[in-house]
């Protein structure tokens, strides 16, 4: 590493390990870095931003080679101590927003567009009173819920504020934020949630109050982590494929 400038390393940084949808996105990373002769790392930051900081300057000190980051709070700002140290970064974005005169590389889902297709999707099968359990305190919830808005604006459908929640990102979250919406009158025939973890604590709550779904409450998550796959029934979701976006970062480090 001395000789040639290089560790061979490749660092992640992202939110939450526990949430089912990150590890298989960093073993994805984790394969497509083996094949090319590097190691990888990954730090958990719990989407705190002190932490997001903190790991940023870890990845500083032991002088990795790039870094792929999936952020709630770091700035482009942030990351310039990395670049002019010439380390390769990309981050994952809520949006896709140029930053000026600034060399940062960008993965980017379109959160707006996919939000946007889950609620119509409600619509189309009859759904007018829809709730949203998002986030507004992060970029992506932000923008799943601009979605949101943006189909029943599409399908004529007044916004009804009270239905608009705002979870943090966890099965309990969802569950606890479900359960004020069944206490609604009328209360909502469908829901759409920012992540599946939400989706999921949002089944529990509606099976716990002896409703079905989707008879009573029809549910749309975002992700399809495995898990979804396995509750009854199987949960309606948005796909974000984990392979697709581990390999590009991967390609882009290198690059």
């Amino acid at each position: 590493s001395l000789r040639t400038g290089r560790t061979y390393t490749i660092a992640s940084i992202i939110p939450d390990i526990t949430n089912p949808y990150y590890p298989l996105l960093e073993r994805k990373i984790q394969d497509v870095a083996k094949q090319h002769g590097y190691v990888h790392v990954t730090y958990n930051t719990d989407g705190i931003a002190k932490e997001e900081i903190r790991c940023l300057q870890a990845v500083q000190q032991i002088r990795v080679d790039g870094v792929f980051g999936s952020f709630f709070h770091v700035q482009p700002d942030d990351l310039r101590p990395l670049i002019e140290k010439n380390i390769a970064v990309v981050s994952l974005v809520a949006a896709r927003e140029p930053v000026p005169d600034f060399p940062l590389d960008m993965l980017y889902v379109d959160n707006v567009a996919a939000a946007c297709t889950a609620v119509t999707y409600l619509v189309e099968h009859g759904h007018t009173r829809i709730a949203m359990i998002g986030g507004l305190e992060v970029a992506v919830g932000q923008k799943r819920t601009e979605g949101y808005r943006q189909a029943l604006a599409q399908c004529g459908i007044p916004i009804a504020h009270e239905l608009v929640r705002h979870g943090d990102f966890t099965e309990a979250g969802g569950y606890r934020e479900m359960q004020a919406l069944l206490q609604i009158t009328p209360r909502p025939t469908a829901v759409f949630t920012a992540n599946d973890l939400m989706a999921l604590g949002a089944l529990f709550a509606i099976k716990e109050n002896g409703l079905s779904v989707p008879g009573d409450v029809a549910i749309v998550g975002f992700d399809d982590i495995p898990t979804s796959r396995l509750v009854s029934p199987p949960l309606t979701t948005i796909r974000k494929s984990q392979d697709l976006i581990g390999q590009r970062a991967v390609e882009m480090i290198l690059e």
